[in-house]
């Protein structure tokens, strides 16, 4: 599994009514870890680096705080109690900044206060310490698919299909050939759809993390020209939007 890739796992029931437990499929993730407790941290990084997220820590609220500014982050798990800053400050700048990733509190704090002033802050879920690994995974995936409005493994976009368990895109019963480099960008492009999406944030998805050569290269240029080439054969008008100086979007055609 591709260290930045990590799954959902749903019921489903086919056309026959039999019932399957496990439905998996993939979307990429970067999270960063706000937790003084050093131990704890490094934890849950080694978990959700096994379960194929990539992950960032930070120790203090002041790293946590610079980290936000800088990084694009789709998750955001944060402590309450640091030592030299209040969690709900570093919520608050995230909020203020603009930021697009979705947080999660862990905290010891377990009074009603705490957990109501944080989700009305804008936190998306609050976990109370202690709380097992496997809980909090499937909180950061249950977040993540009310975030994307995710229901299942498929994404149909007239006939245009991502498909995230096979990790294909297919126009009707045919399959669009994309390299593994073209299908990342595209499944992600799509579930940011009419959004613009930046450059660092393609290059953070895709590579993990900020290299200046991946950033500032033509690197994601070549492969969104190889991407229209390949899918003008089946899309017709600037469903591939280019906003200049900042990055692309993917523009739902049934808007």
């Amino acid at each position: 599994m591709n260290g930045i890739l990590c799954f959902y796992i749903e019921q489903d029931i086919d056309n026959f009514g039999s019932f399957y437990p496990y439905h998996i499929y993939y979307i990429q993730m970067n999270l960063l870890i706000v937790e003084d407790e050093i131990s704890l941290s490094d934890e849950i990084r080694r978990f959700l680096e096994k379960e194929g997220f990539k992950c960032d820590e930070a120790h203090t609220g002041r790293i946590a705080s610079d980290k936000i500014f800088s990084n694009e982050y789709d998750m955001i798990l944060l402590d309450l109690g640091l030592p030299d800053y209040e969690g709900i400050d570093l919520l608050k700048e995230a909020i203020k900044n603009k930021s697009e990733a979705s947080v999660i509190i862990i905290s010891a704090r377990t009074a009603l206060e705490d957990r109501i002033m944080g989700l009305d802050l804008g936190a998306d879920d609050y976990l109370s310490k202690p709380f097992s690994l496997i809980e909090l995974k499937s909180r950061i995936l249950a977040v993540t698919r009310r975030k994307h409005g995710l229901k299942g493994n498929v994404i149909r976009i007239g006939s245009l299909e991502i498909n995230f368990n096979k990790r294909k895109v297919f126009y009707g019963a045919e399959e669009i050939p994309l390299t593994k480099k073209e299908y990342d960008i595209f499944s992600f492009l799509v579930l940011n759809k009419n959004k613009v999406t930046t450059r660092l944030q393609i290059s953070e998805h895709i590579w993990g993390d900020i290299f200046e050569e991946n950033y500032n290269s033509n690197y994601i240029d070549v492969h969104i020209k190889n991407l229209r080439k390949k899918l003008t054969e089946y899309l017709e008008g600037n469903f591939l939007e280019t906003v200049r100086g900042i990055g692309f979007r993917f523009i739902d055609p049934e808007i």
